[in-house]
């Protein structure tokens, strides 16, 4: 390892010299095992790396997450998948998953679309049936604690030997004072340590006071999720996994809408006609993946009509109509949210239940707190106020 380390350049080409360094004089945590990463893949991979030590350390199963541009498009918990998961997630002919193959084809598939071209971090080592997983996609790199001798060869095979592959030392602990500088102006602060597991959601403000633990594990991961998602965000998950994340939003509805609107993806993916398309054997997993999104959406003719459908599909498709879509839509509940500051107005409740939402943690303090309780209670929705902002930019 080494104190510092050069990069071709920062955010964008003309952003030079460009580099990463210990101002303590000590190592860098990291060793870069293949490739060379850039500015931005560091930034994703330390986040990411937290963000999966995190959720390991508050569920006690291993975690993946995959970055792109400093925010998670999807992380998720090693729990076996369903039959129609790994269908949905196009794992189900690599036999046999690992607990952490499991987790990065969950944190993968929940938004495709988003994870093209991703930076991964894995809370545990890297083994066979995850390398395997990752070589077939588009990834920019992964950081992990370490890599078994045969996960790492396959993985050093990807993008004609120059995959980014970082190992972290999981021992590394950063001083508690973070500085960073903008516009030649150094801004310090305490970095943010704050411990989130089910102490947090004890205070339930709504009628409804039943959050089974199944539930609670699920709102801790979309909190943990949220520390490290660029503000505003919010987080819909169900069953270990995030399943739609809003980021970076100015408004907290748009977030909402934003995040349910993956949601409603990933789950209208699960829909027999989508699962039952026909693609044309050499189509790339890239174009497969938004001719899905296209498919599920308003925009549907654009794959449907004379001479597309045809280069996509064997047998041209049905439409999936909207009244399809709304029914197969109200099957998804028992979804839980988090939210990284209060919901200002009952309106994102309405949103959140429209994609099956049913439990939310946020940390509450609004002026119309009232409403929002009241909203929450009309749906029967059990909401935890946390007391807890987690803001991150």
């Amino acid at each position: 390892m080494a104190n510092e380390m050069l990069l071709k350049y920062g955010c964008n080409p003309n952003q030079k010299p460009s580099r990463v360094f210990m101002e303590d004089g000590k190592d860098l945590p990291i060793e870069v095992l293949n490739g060379k990463p850039g500015y931005i893949n560091l930034l994703d991979a330390f986040n990411g790396w937290q963000l999966v030590r995190e959720l390991k350390k508050a569920t006690g199963m291993c975690a993946a997450t995959s970055f792109k541009h400093v925010s998670p498009a999807g992380a998720a918990v090693g729990r076996p998948l369903t039959e129609t998961e790994a269908k949905i997630y196009f794992v189900d002919d690599l036999g046999e998953l690992s607990p952490m193959a499991c987790a990065y084809a969950r944190a993968r598939g929940a938004d495709r679309m988003s994870s093209y071209g991703d930076f991964i971090a894995l809370s545990d080592v890297c083994d066979v049936p995850t390398a395997k997983m990752i070589q077939r996609e588009v990834s920019d790199g992964i950081i992990a604690p370490g890599y078994t001798d045969e996960a790492l060869e396959i993985l050093k095979s990807k993008r004609k030997g120059t995959y980014n592959i970082i190992k972290i030392d999981e021992n590394y602990v950063p001083a508690p004072i973070e500085t960073k500088q903008v516009f030649g102006v150094t801004f310090e602060q305490g970095r943010n340590e704050f411990k989130i597991d089910n102490d947090l959601l004890t205070n339930i403000v709504t009628e409804n006071k039943d959050i089974p633990d199944d539930k609670k594990e699920d709102l801790v991961i979309s909190l943990i999720t949220l520390k490290y998602t660029q503000s505003n965000s919010v987080c819909y998950v169900k069953n270990g996994q995030a399943i739609g994340i809003g980021a970076g939003q100015q408004s907290r509805v748009h977030c909402t809408r934003l995040a349910g609107s993956k949601a409603d993806n990933w789950w209208l993916r699960q829909h027999p006609k989508v699962m039952g398309l026909q693609f044309v054997d050499d189509i790339r997993r890239p174009d497969r993946d938004n001719t899905i999104d296209v498919y599920i959406s308003d925009e549907y003719e654009d794959v449907l009509r004379d001479g597309e459908w045809q280069r996509l599909f064997k047998v041209k498709p049905d439409v999936l109509t909207k009244e399809e879509k709304q029914e197969w839509l109200a099957k998804n509940t028992d979804v839980c949210l988090g939210s990284d500051a209060f919901f200002p107005f009952g309106d994102n409740i309405e949103r959140a239940k429209k994609s099956g939402v049913k439990y939310i943690a946020e940390p509450g303090g609004s002026i119309r707190d009232d409403n929002v309780i009241d909203t929450c209670n009309k749906y029967g929705m059990a909401m935890a106020f946390t007391g807890m902002r987690l803001f991150h930019h």
